[in-house]
């Protein structure tokens, strides 16, 4: 999606998966005057802030139910968000809405994650929806460019975070993860179908088995979108649950794509950073 300026159509509908950023929209959304209607995926988003919005469930499959429910809501404008976990075609409740279109699923099934949700997203395209990105309804949600945390990172942190970035742009024709960790000149993990929190885990678990020697407090999580990937979806995300792990794998802190991530709860992250002796940094990515 272009970065001209794009006019909303109000209400918004929001696909919302798991964690906390469907809320954190939602909210942001709020407070610019507009009025989001969440279309909350059983089993996958947190029951208990919905009850804040007006809110319809779905399950996985019910295409024909979803298109119902935000025609008749009046979403004309329409957005996913949240984490979500590729399921398994035989997981999918296929209603008839989705038996019509199960070709197209299909194919999108067969490629990486950009490619299956932007396969989705071209059909609710075809029911007349249009689908927008997080910037163009909650753009206080990215993180800026330069530091935000009392700590920066040093001279050698930023050869890391250079390198890091240069992993991801390198990996990017794969379609695979949008997180690399560094340290002291070493890739020492990429980011796979575990996601960033099982990617903080393993280095945890490397540095407990002596597989990692460098000392506590050297190294970063860099973290940006793919190249090419479709900005409306997607989008690599911090929180203070990222925070946490960054502090568990011994690592100095945390670069990120400016402008192009998104940041939970930002003053509880940067809060936990600062507590935790780390930085937060956005970078030209």
């Amino acid at each position: 999606m272009s970065e001209a300026t794009v006019v909303i159509a109000s209400p918004v509908g929001l696909i919302a998966a798991g964690g906390v950023m469907p809320f954190a929209v939602a909210d942001a959304m709020v407070a610019r005057g507009l009025t989001p209607v969440l279309f909350a995926l059983k089993g996958i988003c947190d029951p208990k802030p919905l009850t804040r919005f007006r809110h319809h469930w779905i399950a996985l499959g019910q295409l024909g139910h979803a298109v119902k429910l935000l025609k008749a809501e009046g979403c004309r404008d329409l957005l996913f968000i949240g984490n979500l976990v590729r399921p398994a075609l035989s997981e999918i409740r296929i209603d008839l809405g989705t038996l019509r279109e199960l070709p197209r699923i299909w194919a999108s099934f067969r490629g990486g994650d950009d490619h299956l949700l932007s396969g989705v997203a071209r059909i609710f395209e075809r029911h007349g929806f249009r689908m927008v990105g997080v910037k163009d309804v909650a753009p206080s949600l990215f993180v800026p460019e330069g530091r935000l945390t009392r700590r920066r990172p040093d001279d050698l942190l930023v050869e890391d975070i250079a390198k890091g970035i240069a992993v991801l742009r390198a990996l990017a024709p794969f379609d695979v993860g949008q997180a690399v960790v560094v340290v002291d000149g070493h890739v020492v993990a990429v980011e796979d179908i575990e996601g960033t929190d099982g990617l903080l885990a393993r280095i945890a678990r490397l540095r407990t088995s002596r597989r990692i020697r460098a000392a506590a407090g050297r190294g970063v999580l860099v973290k940006a979108p793919k190249a090419g990937q479709d900005l409306r979806f997607d989008l690599p995300t911090i929180g203070p649950r990222t925070i946490e792990g960054v502090a568990a794998a011994g690592l100095a802190g945390v670069a990120v794509a400016a402008s192009h991530t998104l940041i939970a709860e930002p003053q509880e992250t940067i809060a936990a950073a600062d507590r935790a002796g780390l930085f937060v940094t956005g970078v030209v990515a």
